[in-house]
């Protein structure tokens, strides 16, 4: 075989390999799951509720997200809670944030914390209002926004 040919055949060759070796591969293999992010006002978050032994500890992604969809201080919602159910230690009627002087009743602890963060950020009574202010009409008491404040400063 003359030269010239020889070396087609070992060219074609060598090009038909890695054509193989890709063929055999299979079309559907997935890149491996990586861990959905942590928000780590969350993590912060839990960490705070624990060291309290609150009960609500494992609702701390959701006060950050309820926060963040209605553009709330993340802090604000946990505080109010702390101050007025010690974190879901004492409460009734799922209501850990005492609205409505702790009377008005929810279905659960999360549907009270999404109706509560919805109000706060989204009633005309609260909307334009810093967490100061929004505190003050959450509850006159001039110590309740004092003690709330204090609270979303340890966390």
């Amino acid at each position: 075989m003359p030269f010239g040919s020889r070396f087609l055949v070992v060219a074609a060759g060598l090009l038909a390999v890695p054509l193989a070796v890709r063929l055999e591969r299979p079309v559907d293999v997935k890149p491996p799951l990586t861990a959905a992010k942590v928000d780590p006002r969350a993590v912060r978050l839990a960490r705070f509720f624990s060291k309290l032994h609150c009960p609500v500890k494992d609702l701390a992604a959701e006060f950050v997200r309820a926060a963040d969809k209605n553009k709330l201080d993340w802090r604000l919602l946990p505080s109010i809670s702390v101050i007025e159910s010690g974190g879901g230690k004492a409460y009734r009627n799922n209501n850990i944030f005492g609205w409505g002087n702790g009377n008005l009743k929810f279905p659960s602890i999360k549907a009270g914390l999404q109706e509560v963060a919805s109000k706060l950020g989204r009633s005309p009574l609260y909307k334009n209002r810093d967490s100061f202010g929004k505190l003050r009409v959450y509850n006159p008491d001039e110590q309740y926004a004092l003690r709330v404040i204090d609270v979303m400063n340890q966390i």
